[in-house]
């Protein structure tokens, strides 16, 4: 864990949790590439997000776009650690969840600590993914996070996690803390999209307004500049509907249909992150994940999840759907607008078979769907920067004039109502990707059900097989290699060939950067580098292919399952009957947002983990060098032998070690 505590703290009381956003001075622009769109931003105070280095900018705005309702597109951009010209875009998916958390509890610069009761903090991330790349985190679609279309006044029912317009007054069976009033979004299902499509084209016009308003981070000045997307979860459908719809937008600019003012963005990889990509062909893993996993787990009844198999290909069933809705789109809704009533039936009754009869039956494990070594209720990722965003102190800082929601349900609605999910087959899309010499990576984590890493194999396995002749026999072809993320750790296995890779990694869940922050900070700066997934080393990718077992085999154990974590802000998920009860009767005393028995069972950080050092006195020469690099990449020249990240050198350590010892060998020289 890095050392650098950030020096601004936010105050906190449940008087302000019931806030109106505070005003805040914005910068607006009118974007050169379309003057309908406008930009407002500003620079967040340092420390807001606390990065490795102070001269590393920071914007955090909203580009607005006009249309039939209001649509104001909140983004965040982190610039690198050192000069790069990379830029990565992360999407969380949902759909309707917000890309914070990707940011704050996975892969960003920063995370939220606790310093004192009442008070907040951020402390840098080693592995953020600003070691690589300048990132853009975008919240969408519109209402998402801190994206908003009118700013509406609304009440929020912390015990369901609803929101009401207009304002209400508390419940009088329930305290008064667990019912707050603020300034949200309007509410209207209807002011946001509601395919992926709609969604894609819309951030594709807020790319538009960020890119021509910041162009020292835009390919349009420099052509060596790689845009990289990187989506997670209903990311498998984003990353792949996302990066057609701009690569077709490219085209048309190329053809004049679009004017020039608009920029290109060329899109030189694609990650998806435990991506749910196609029912169709995943869907059979759901009941196979509860059995014929490599924990050793049965999750539910064997004859239980023969009978969720079963039901996939039935008469009637979730295959039999969703090929009829599929060919309900293709004859009556070939764009996919999501406005065709009889199309959006037919596919919404694909996507709710599908759920429940083949996925739902895991439920019986009681177990989360996205950590199959967690029990229920699962707190993790830590939901503590909830309360930081909530904050009037944080909201004036990044100019917000909304309060945050994590997940909107309005847009899980409309999606829903389209029937989304199951709207179309995206395997040839990421195969036209390919072809157009883009390079994808599939990154899933072991322990993850939702969108479990034996379906995600089986999508690799058929995006190689629509690719051509060459990856259809090739990446089957390609063995696994291990994933060395430094001199002492495996971190999981990888198939690549050519520009397709797919990665198990080990030991994580659904969020794979929250469980194995190394690990996943190496796949993906390999993935944007083109370099070889499993070792970082340069290599010819038009036809390097790995060598190793045709089949991921490695097995483990479950860790004991975590004790839940009670988050005010998210009690629906992460509390059990008996906490809903205790908050419910005023039991317990609530400290930063988190449910205790007592206030003595609370701890406060008091002290953080200083950079570790090593001094070496040597005569007059004295040599300090932290153990931890906080820059850079690892390439791996042999292969180590263990699995654990505890108890080894670091590949830094190591490389300080060789230093250190070639220094006292100097010395030692001088001194005969």
């Amino acid at each position: 864990m890095s050392s650098f505590l950030f020096l601004l703290f936010f105050a906190f009381s449940f008087a302000v949790l019931a806030q109106y956003p505070p005003a805040s001075n914005l910068t607006i622009v009118t974007s050169p590439a379309d003057s309908s769109i406008t930009i407002s931003y500003k620079s967040p105070p340092a420390g807001t997000c606390k990065t490795i280095f102070e001269s590393q900018k920071q914007y955090t705005g909203w580009v607005h776009m006009p249309g039939n309702y209001s649509t104001n597109t909140f983004f965040w951009f982190i610039e690198a650690r050192q000069p790069t010209t990379e830029l990565t875009i992360w999407l969380n998916g949902g759909p309707g969840s917000s890309s914070m958390l990707g940011l704050f509890a996975e892969n960003g610069p920063c995370e939220v600590i606790e310093v004192a009761n009442g008070q907040f903090g951020t402390q840098a991330r080693d592995w953020g993914w600003d070691r690589a790349s300048n990132v853009l985190y975008i919240d969408q679609p519109n209402q998402v996070g801190f994206s908003y279309d009118t700013p509406t006044n609304c009440s929020l029912d912390l015990l369901t996690d609803s929101l009401y317009t207009p304002e209400q007054s508390p419940p009088a069976s329930q305290p008064s803390m667990t019912f707050l009033n603020g300034t949200f979004s309007s509410l209207n299902k209807y002011n946001t999209a509601n395919t992926s499509e709609t969604s894609g084209m819309a951030i594709w016009h807020m790319l538009q307004g960020f890119l021509s308003s910041f162009p020292q981070y835009s390919p349009a000045s420099n052509s060596s500049m790689g845009v990289h997307l990187f989506a997670e979860s209903y990311g498998g459908k984003y990353g792949p509907v996302f990066a057609t719809v701009w690569e077709q937008q490219n085209k048309l600019r190329l053809n004049g249909t679009l004017p020039n003012s608009t920029i290109d963005i060329n899109l030189e990889s694609v990650g998806i992150i435990n991506g749910c990509v196609d029912d169709l062909i995943q869907g059979p893993y759901y009941p196979g994940m509860t059995q014929n996993n490599t924990f050793g787990l049965t999750a539910i009844n064997p004859t239980r999840a023969q009978l969720a198999l079963d039901s996939f290909s039935t008469s009637g069933g979730c295959k039999d759907l969703i090929t009829q809705c599929r060919a309900a789109v293709a004859a009556q809704d070939p764009t996919n607008g999501g406005d065709v009533s009889s199309v959006n039936t037919l596919c919404a009754s694909a996507y709710t078979i599908c759920t429940d009869k083949v996925i739902a039956p895991y439920n019986d494990a009681g177990r989360s769907i996205y950590d199959i070594g967690h029990f229920l209720p699962d707190s993790f990722p830590p939901s503590t920067y909830l309360e930081l965003l909530n904050t009037a102190s944080f909201q004036e800082a990044i100019g917000s004039p909304v309060n945050f929601t994590t997940t909107n349900w309005q847009i899980v609605q409309a999606f829903t109502d389209t029937g989304d999910y199951e709207r179309q087959t995206l395997v040839p899309d990421i195969a036209a990707l390919l072809n157009a010499g883009i390079r994808v990576g599939f990154i899933y984590g072991d322990r993850d059900y939702i969108c479990n890493w034996l379906g995600g194999e089986a999508i690799s396995l058929a995006v190689a097989a629509q690719t051509s002749p060459s990856y259809a026999s090739h990446f089957p072809a390609a063995g696994y290699a291990p994933i060395i993320v430094n001199t002492t750790y495996i971190g999981g296995v990888v198939r690549q060939y050519g520009n397709l890779s797919f990665s198990r990694i080990y030991d994580a869940g659904h969020s794979v950067p929250a469980y194995q922050g190394e690990t996943a900070f190496q796949v993906f700066a390999r993935i944007i580098m083109g370099t070889a997934v499993g070792s970082g080393q340069l290599i010819d990718i038009s036809n390097f292919n790995t060598t190793g077992p045709l089949n991921a085999t490695h097995t483990n154990t479950l860790p004991e399952s975590p004790e839940a974590t009670c988050y005010l802000r998210d009690i629906p998920e992460s509390c059990t009957n008996d906490q809903k009860n205790m908050i419910i009767n005023g039991q317990g005393v609530i400290i930063n947002g988190v449910l205790y028995s007592s206030a003595a069972d609370w701890e406060a950080l008091t002290s953080v983990v200083p950079t570790k050092t090593i001094t070496m006195s040597t005569g007059s020469v004295s040599v300090i060098m932290t153990t931890e690099a906080q820059t850079g990449l690892f390439t791996a020249t042999v292969t180590p032998t263990g699995t654990e990240k505890n108890g080894g050198l670091s590949s830094f350590d190591f490389d300080c070690r060789l230093f250190l010892l070639s220094l006292l060998a100097i010395f030692a020289s001088s001194n005969t």
